[in-house]
């Protein structure tokens, strides 16, 4: 098993810049801001042949009381108690300070094996650098540069110096990759909590609490699956803060990460034109997708029949997604949802045999040809697959680009009857059969038929003048 290697240190002194380093990705959000990370943020890394598993935690402040900040250091303490060690992240350029040694107290009754780091190291003397913090007790100060990765390697591999090296070469078994996306506070995180059976990540009255993308794996009835926690996304003319831009980016890029999208919708507000773009941008990205109305216990009868009433209207282009009415808070409704994201990830990776999908294609042909495009009439002859995440149709015949979107639509709806694809938008393309003779210079005409080409031509001069 790998071991679990837990950053901790109080806000803004590098622990996201370090995790980007061991992990060798950009997956955490970095910025020059204090408690940027909130949620317990997990990767992967590597070290000779020594795998381990690495966490991101917010800023710790043990002596909060309520708020985002008490949330945060609750999620630090769940991370320390699964820590098989602890990296505790100090900054040389600020030096000693009160934090620091309460934060050192905590760690010190986890009773962990503990690695007193000192970052943004780079360009100073080591034993200056490490002087003051021998004040901590908690033995010698390793001097790294997190940013630039001096003594990176040699801190890892330090700390990994106790566990075995891992033997398994087999690649990881892939499971679904589901992305919970929606806009602020309409219940992503509660959702999530409520799916894995603890406050996995920090699910706050407060909109936008959630800033970065965080993986969770998950497992529910024997099936595995990585849950993707993703910050809310408003109107674009509503984001103003940079570090609000990069979450937006980064929900973007989990939708895009993901084989299943759960988009949350908030009942108790009206369905708004964001939940369309955000729905429009899921079906963009060719993602399979299951609906979530969210906060549904709340509402009397004839207001869910007006949610949806309206839900028909301004969704209608869902056509092809699972709707379920939930409450994340109470937990309702959750096995069926899932059942949906299981049916949605089978469809979006279906296997569809070429012989079959041109069966089905001729059978479409019979029973409904394509209008005429001016003289000609278009002729689907074959089709394949041309991709999965989303299934991808590649039809192939004579003039098929000219073929109508409401025949594209008819052949979409054919195809995905026939193969019971649901959950996942399916697309059709076409490709032109290609011309034989395109691009071939004409033959040069031997000696008979050029002689015949002008006694033809002097006839036609004697009988009509030209």
């Amino acid at each position: 098993m790998k071991p679990t290697i837990v950053i901790v240190g109080r806000p803004n002194v590098g622990k996201s810049t370090l995790f980007n380093r061991l992990t060798k990705t950009r997956n955490a959000l970095v910025a020059d801001l204090p408690g940027l990370t909130r949620d317990r943020h997990y990767g992967h890394g590597v070290v000779g042949n020594k795998p381990y598993l690495v966490v991101d935690t917010g800023g710790f402040e043990p002596v909060a009381k309520d708020g985002i900040l008490h949330e945060m250091a609750r999620q630090t303490l769940l991370a320390i108690d699964e820590a098989d060690a602890i990296l505790y992240l100090v900054d040389a350029r600020q030096g000693l300070t009160a934090q620091d040694k309460s934060i050192a107290e905590t760690l010190r009754k986890s009773g962990r094996p503990l690695w007193l780091v000192v970052n943004k190291a780079e360009g100073m003397r080591r034993e200056v650098v490490a002087a003051e913090f021998f004040a901590l007790g908690l033995g010698d100060p390793l001097p790294i540069s997190s940013s630039h990765g001096e003594g990176v390697r040699e801190l890892m591999e330090l700390v990994l110096e106790g566990f075995p090296e891992d033997e398994s070469t087999g690649p990881e078994p892939s499971h679904p990759k589901i992305a919970i996306v929606g806009r602020p506070n309409v219940g992503k995180s509660t959702l999530l909590n409520s799916l894995m059976g603890e406050e996995r990540v920090i699910a706050f009255d407060q909109p936008g609490t959630t800033r970065d993308s965080i993986y969770v794996e998950f497992e529910r009835d024997g099936k595995s699956y990585t849950l993707i926690d993703t910050a809310g996304m408003r109107k674009r003319g509503k984001v103003f803060e940079s570090v609000e831009k990069f979450s937006v980016i980064k929900t973007l890029q989990a939708i895009e990460d993901a084989n299943v999208v759960v988009l949350v919708l908030d009942a108790q507000q009206d369905i708004s034109e964001q939940d369309a773009h955000i729905a429009g941008f899921i079906l963009e990205a060719g993602r399979a997708l299951v609906v979530a109305v969210n906060k549904w216990d709340g509402l009397e009868s004839y207001s869910r029949e007006t949610v949806k009433a309206n839900i028909l209207h301004k969704l209608a282009f869902l056509d092809f997604a699972k709707f379920h009415y939930i409450s994340a808070l109470k937990s309702t409704g959750l096995s069926p949802l899932l059942k949906s994201v299981d049916a949605a990830y089978k469809a979006a990776m279906t296997k569809m045999p070429t012989p079959r999908l041109t069966r089905i294609l001729q059978e479409a042909v019979t029973a409904h040809q394509p209008p005429k495009n001016g003289p000609f009439r278009p002729k689907p002859r074959f089709a394949h697959q041309g991709g999965s995440n989303p299934p991808i149709i590649i039809v192939h015949g004579t003039s098929v680009t000219a073929i109508s979107d409401s025949y594209k639509r008819y052949l979409e709806n054919t195809f995905r009857t026939a193969f019971k694809l649901e959950g996942t938008p399916l697309r059709v393309q076409f490709k032109q059969g290609a011309n034989p003779f395109e691009g071939r210079k004409p033959p040069t005409p031997t000696q008979g038929e050029e002689n015949s080409r002008r006694r033809a031509n002097r006839v036609s001069k004697r009988k009509y003048g030209r």
